[in-house]
């Protein structure tokens, strides 16, 4: 996800090295985090990627670890992340149509998306795909991203466009929820039944007749706040409790400033 106006990019030295994003998860595990997934921006830029996957897979206190991309440079990477530990990966893709594509990402990467998934879904066995639906852009795809996804054992989530802090053109009436996602659905498949889960995953799950599964996040009609049990550290060091934050924790202050790792863990609790 891009502006679409100029973009000042972050100094080398602004950035969390991996030392300190190591000593962070340690500090955040201590708090009871089990669970880490690397996002962006495109967390496959990152230079030596493998190193941090590995620094975080060997802690005992981690039981998942998840990758977001926008599987432009997956297909290259895949088996070294597997290798190096990562658990699971998410690709996000929000149309199969190239021409699409290239009008929503300004980015003519399809292709490599394409074989990003299906090098994922071999070396992981599976993956998930996450496809933001907007009205009047691609809800006519939705029964073809379910099939498309059945072919490479991922399960595909729809999620309702949402304002992300106007980086995007977003509008109300641009939203398509959940309600009318299902009814598209239906008109293909005889068959959509809800999946009880008890985690605390935005994604509501259903069925289908044939046990394929999808997911809606319906982040901007039915938010899940209530259930949220997320926060999110950026490449900077800043610590947010919601996407939609506008001021969060400076954390690369409190590393960088000689605090101990108690000190630090009690700034956490105490937010």
């Amino acid at each position: 996800c891009m502006p679409e106006t100029d973009y000042v990019w972050l100094k080398r030295a602004a950035l969390l090295n991996f030392e300190e994003i190591d000593r962070l998860i340690n500090i955040f595990s201590r708090a009871g985090i089990e669970r880490v997934r690397i996002t962006g921006g495109e967390p496959l830029l990152r230079r030596d990627l493998q190193a941090l996957i590995q620094l975080i897979s060997a802690k005992d206190r981690i039981k998942d670890l998840a990758l977001t991309t926008n599987g432009v440079l997956l297909a290259s990477q895949a088996k070294t992340l597997k290798t190096a530990g990562l658990h699971r990966v998410t690709v996000s893709l929000d149309t199969l149509r190239p021409d699409r594509f290239l009008s929503l990402t300004k980015g003519d990467f399809h292709h490599q998306v394409v074989n990003g998934i299906d090098a994922a879904a071999a070396t992981f066995g599976g993956l998930k795909i996450d496809t933001v639906v907007i009205r009047n852009v691609n809800q006519d795809e939705l029964v073809q991203m379910i099939e498309f996804g059945k072919k490479r054992n991922a399960e595909v989530r729809f999620i309702e466009y949402m304002d992300v802090g106007g980086a995007t053109k977003w509008s109300m009436s641009s939203v398509v929820p959940r309600t009318e996602i299902l009814q598209i659905l239906s008109k293909h498949y005889d068959q959509i039944l809800p999946i009880s889960d008890t985690t605390s995953a935005p994604a509501d799950r259903f069925a289908l007749s044939d046990g394929t599964s999808f997911g809606i996040i319906s982040s901007t009609t039915v938010p899940f706040c209530h259930s949220c049990d997320r926060s999110r550290i950026t490449a900077d060091g800043i610590w947010y409790l919601c996407l939609y934050a506008t001021q969060g924790e400076d954390l690369r202050q409190s590393l960088r400033s000689g605090l101990s790792d108690n000190e630090i863990l009690n700034q956490i609790k105490s937010s």
